[in-house]
């Protein structure tokens, strides 16, 4: 059966009969799902929630009204073609956010589990979101941006197209990111910059301070030894092995856009 006999569907809701609907899960009202949507178990769409087609949503997650899930993405170049939003479980999305399907056929964006998403933003096509992130209201994540897990994007934070913010890195209210984000930081300003560890953040996930040292000492080499990006990165590497700093080295490797550096430095590449 499409509709789960434990899921509670409000009369003024429209649900596509084609639409799957886990148990446990309510629909409220004025809420619609369109054709093609697999909402799991125990979810809670509150009222004026659109859910549209090709979106999937894992279990336990909370909809706020007047949330748009699956919308076309914001691609001049999109024809309408099959593309997909794919959510994980436990997210929370709070009211006014919409999140884009893919751009390209077949592509998805993806969202992955135990998220917080305030009010008032966007998440752009084929963006991917890991787990346990808090994006704080009017924040706009943009297009094939990637947020890694645990990272923390403040009010009006905003996240340029194919930019990255690495594992438990903070920007700052209102911060362009232009460049990426290394995991780990945290960053101020309109123009990005990192200033110091994310020492509240990798406190509250469990980080152990011997590793916290590490971390400390990854970012001077990088930020304020005076060194090349390259040659800092091998000093890392064989001075200060880790699985965390190893992720940093990784990070900061595969950057496409390049990293962000210091305010009023000038750093060698």
């Amino acid at each position: 059966m499409a509709i789960d006999p434990s899921a509670r569907i409000a009369a003024t809701a429209k649900v596509h009969p084609d639409a799957q609907i886990g148990p446990g899960t309510v629909v409220g009202e004025f809420c619609i799902v369109e054709a093609d949507v697999t909402i799991g178990a125990n979810n809670l769409l509150e009222p004026y929630v659109f859910v549209k087609r090709w979106t999937t949503l894992g279990d336990d997650n909370e909809i706020s009204s007047q949330t748009v899930l699956g919308t076309d993405p914001l691609d001049k170049g999109f024809a309408g073609q099959r593309s997909y939003l794919r959510i994980g479980s436990r997210n929370k999305i709070r009211e006014h956010y919409t999140i884009s399907r893919g751009s390209k056929p077949e592509t998805a964006t993806v969202i992955g589990d135990d998220n917080f998403i305030m009010t008032s933003g966007h998440i752009a096509h084929n963006a991917v979101v890991g787990n346990g992130t808090i994006i704080a209201s009017c924040a706009l994540v943009a297009g094939y941006a990637e947020v890694e897990d645990q990272a923390f994007l403040s009010g009006g934070a905003l996240i340029h197209q194919f930019g990255k913010v690495g594992r438990l890195a903070i920007i700052s209210g209102n911060t362009r990111v232009s460049l990426d984000a290394p995991p780990f930081f945290t960053y101020a300003g309109f123009k990005i910059s990192p200033c110091g560890l994310n020492l509240i953040g990798l406190r509250r996930a469990g980080i152990a301070t011997a590793e916290i040292q590490q971390l400390k000492k990854a970012y001077r080499v990088m930020y304020r030894s005076g060194l090349p990006l390259a040659e800092a990165l091998r000093r890392i590497e064989t001075e200060l092995p880790g699985p965390l700093t190893e992720h940093l080295v990784r990070f900061v490797r595969n950057s496409k856009r390049g990293i962000c550096r210091e305010a009023g430095k000038n750093q060698p590449e």
